[in-house]
């Protein structure tokens, strides 16, 4: 037990001396990953016999959430001092006139905002509307009714973000995805619909490619005698059309989701030139989204006959579109702040609606 104390102790005075957060992650991969010590601790119990697993196992538990804990203390507290360095170092009067030159221009467009923008008028040249919904969702139009089973862990506490309330009959939760749009849609208006749902979303993720906030894009067709062809023919001329890339490998590769069958994965051709993405040459294929005909139980549980009906739905992430088309590498910029990128990747009007969509507007 002294001897974990001690462990304890010397790993706890190296976390305290460092000051930036690559040298701390660096430190805890060496105590915490694989090979560390603390994960050969635990490694060790495998040798021992049932009375001493017992014992140490929960010691040693107790010990590598302690030091996990501080880890992620001091990774907060880094955080904060190297974001009251930053105000301190880059503050300015926001009071002074503005110059004439580089910064001379009112404001950019948000990559965000203007991806938004590009995908919504690419579909309003197809016919479809754009419908709205709350970013607070109920467990029906989020979950039940897109036949997602009680299982599935994305209902779960760990994947979602719930809302306490009374009534735990109907909990109420930050909707994952804007498929509740096509939802409530579907059991407020009688078909055909086509629609696009863009928005907010949210999921318990945070890394340079997950973001707990994000934004998705989703479609829906719903008419008679509508069939995969018509699904794929969109898809592959929206691809075509918002990377601007006439006759654009795209590829359908079969996959699984409960509120469509069949189902596919949408893959984009494309090659790498060093760090770059070039789309639509080489022989390497990207997923981009996933799409597929919408299940007959989630018509039944909008009230609608799936013998009459038939159509297919789609979804898109928008941050990772924007990425793709611009080369932007690290989701987390989206929403840092940073008037410098957002300078460089922000959209002035005249970029924004004098590309692609006037490009084809004109055909």
């Amino acid at each position: 037990m002294s001897n974990n104390r001690d462990l304890k102790k010397e790993i706890l005075n190296k976390i305290s001396k460092i000051n930036n957060n690559t040298d701390l992650q660096q430190l805890k991969i060496s105590e915490l990953g694989k090979k560390g010590r603390i994960s050969l601790l635990m490694k060790s119990l495998s040798e021992m016999s049932i009375e001493e697993k017992k014992k140490l196992g929960k010691e040693y538990n107790i010990l590598r959430q302690n030091i996990l804990d501080e880890f992620e203390k001091r990774f907060d507290e880094i955080s904060l001092l190297e974001i009251d360095k930053q105000i301190s170092s880059e503050s300015s009067d926001i009071t002074l006139p503005v110059r004439n030159g580089t910064f001379s221009e009112e404001g950019k467009i948000h990559p965000i905002t203007g991806t938004i923008d590009q995908i919504i008028s690419l579909f309003s040249d197809f016919g479809f509307s754009v419908e709205t919904g709350p970013d607070i969702e109920n467990d029906f139009n989020n979950f039940t009714a897109l036949n997602i089973p009680e299982e599935h862990p994305a209902r779960q506490d760990h994947d979602t973000f719930y809302l306490k309330n009374k009534n735990e009959e109907d909990r109420k939760l930050l909707r994952t995805h804007t498929s509740p749009v096509q939802i409530r849609t579907m059991i407020d208006t009688s078909p055909p619909i086509r629609i696009i749902a863009p928005g907010r979303t949210f999921r318990c993720d945070d890394d340079a490619t997950h973001s707990p906030m994000f934004h998705q894009v989703e479609g829906l067709v719903l008419d008679k005698n509508i069939n995969m062809g018509h699904l794929k023919g969109l898809i592959k001329t929206f691809c075509e059309r918002f990377f601007g890339v006439d006759n654009l490998p795209v590829r359908f590769r079969p996959s699984y989701f409960p509120f469509t069958e069949p189902s596919a994965e949408v893959d984009i051709g494309y090659s790498s030139e060093g760090d770059n993405i070039v789309i639509g040459s080489g022989s390497k294929w990207l997923e981009v989204m996933g799409c597929g005909m919408v299940h007959p139980k989630v018509l039944i549980n909008c009230n609608l006959d799936p013998d009459e009906w038939q159509g297919f739905a789609f979804g898109l992430g928008v941050e990772r579109f924007a990425m793709l088309k611009y080369g932007i590498a690290d989701l987390r910029n989206f929403y840092e702040g940073d008037i410098r990128w957002l300078d460089h990747y922000g959209f002035s009007i005249d970029d924004l609606y004098s590309s692609v969509l006037t490009k084809y507007r004109d055909k």
